[in-house]
């Protein structure tokens, strides 16, 4: 158990409540996510509005892949005491062009002078049939929407000195709301992907008590590439065809990858950001 897991472990909910993206209470859905200089990005990667609209749309992905509405939000920012106005309306910007995007509001929250800028952020959703990590069963197709490993390649671009488009996943995740409001009856779990393909399946075969097996081998610098906030999902077989065409109509597509089996699955991919 590496220490992330550890710490969580640490705290229980009587109404089991800790455990997917975002705590469902009620037709409320809670989830927090921090975006912290040094760990997630780099001021020299990214401007102050990339910074902004990213905090939020990685938050906001914890809503949309639980199949949640997001309406409010609350802040929390430390920044350093040398950032200009200029450099705090860019980073503000990026936080409302984010907002405007998914008509959420923000409610309030808290500012502190620190040493780097770091950002975490409360999303308030509400579901009427949430998706949560719980109900993969044997058999099932483990599926993921889009293209996956080139957060992890631009990554590597940044850390050896080079640049990124800013349309790169790294600097501007792509949510997938229409798919997963239109594929909800079909599918029996699902989670973004944040941590990596091989990750994020750990997690859903921990949560149902399931292992897998692969349909097909997958270089590791695609299922290890962690900030895609593509979907990764669990559906029957026989609803493979219907999901497809929803992928289709939705402009995404739908790769399966597993099955869901009995036993213990071995996640090969280590955790980090960079």
């Amino acid at each position: 158990m590496n220490t992330e897991n550890y710490f969580i472990s640490t705290f229980t909910s009587h109404r089991s409540l800790i455990g997917d993206d975002g705590a469902c209470i009620g037709k409320w859905v809670y989830s927090k996510d921090v975006f912290f200089e040094n760990v997630h990005f780099k001021k020299e990667w990214l401007s102050y509005y990339q910074i902004g609209y990213k905090a939020m749309i990685v938050n906001i992905s914890d809503a949309i892949a639980m199949n949640a509405i997001p309406k409010y939000a609350l802040l929390g920012v430390a920044m350093p005491n040398s950032m200009t106005r200029h450099q705090m309306d860019e980073l503000s910007r990026g936080i409302q062009s984010a907002t405007v995007e998914y008509g959420i509001e923000i409610i309030g929250g808290d500012t502190i002078s620190n040493s780097k800028l770091d950002i975490s952020v409360t999303i308030i959703s509400e579901a009427s049939n949430p998706l949560l990590r719980k109900g993969m069963k044997i058999g099932d197709i483990i599926a993921y929407t889009g293209v996956i490993g080139k957060s992890a390649r631009d990554l590597r671009y940044l850390l050896s000195g080079g640049k990124v488009h800013t349309k790169s996943r790294f600097v501007t995740p792509k949510l997938r709301q229409s798919f997963v409001a239109h594929g909800r009856k079909l599918l029996h779990c699902g989670m973004d992907i944040s941590d990596g393909l091989f990750s994020d399946i750990g997690k859903l075969c921990e949560a149902n008590r399931l292992g897998i097996r692969l349909m097909k081998k997958i270089p590791k610098k695609i299922a290890c590439s962690g900030e895609e906030y593509e979907m990764l999902i669990a559906f029957s077989p026989r609803q493979l065809r219907a999901i497809q065409r929803i992928g289709a109509r939705t402009r995404v597509s739908v790769t399966p990858v597993a099955r869901a089996v009995r036993g213990r699955y071995l996640n090969r991919c280590k955790r980090h950001h960079f």
